[in-house]
């Protein structure tokens, strides 16, 4: 397991995660993820696994839908750095554009189908 840092690209949310290794990421077919275009991580991660450091209150959440899943955006920049998921509700997706180290133009893209959900 490794500890991933990361952040909204004003730096008004940080956060943090425990995963392993991240060597691919996930891409979503719903109509939210169309169009926000995110390379999420392909691991799900607990509420333990996944704090928010700093920026809390910097944070809005948008829900559509069955509203199970709530995706969370900084209320200064504008990026989406995670979103809890609709499959695992309470569990998170993280955006691997947010995270130290990792680049997400090298990683293998895996398609999801969430368009049937």
């Amino acid at each position: 397991m490794k500890t991933y840092h990361g952040s909204c690209h004003c730096g008004a949310v940080k956060f943090r995660i425990v995963s392993p290794e991240i060597t691919s990421g996930v891409r979503c077919n719903c109509s939210i993820c169309q169009r926000k275009g995110a390379l999420m991580t392909p691991h799900i991660y607990s509420p333990d696994d996944l704090v928010i450091e700093s920026g809390e209150d910097q944070l809005s959440v948008y829900q559509f839908g069955t509203g199970v899943a709530k995706h969370y955006f900084c209320k200064v920049c504008g990026i989406y750095p995670f979103h809890q998921t609709m499959r695992k509700a309470g569990y998170y997706r993280v955006n691997v554009g947010c995270l130290e180290g990792v680049e997400p133009l090298q990683l293998q893209v895996e398609v999801f189908d969430g368009k049937r959900l």
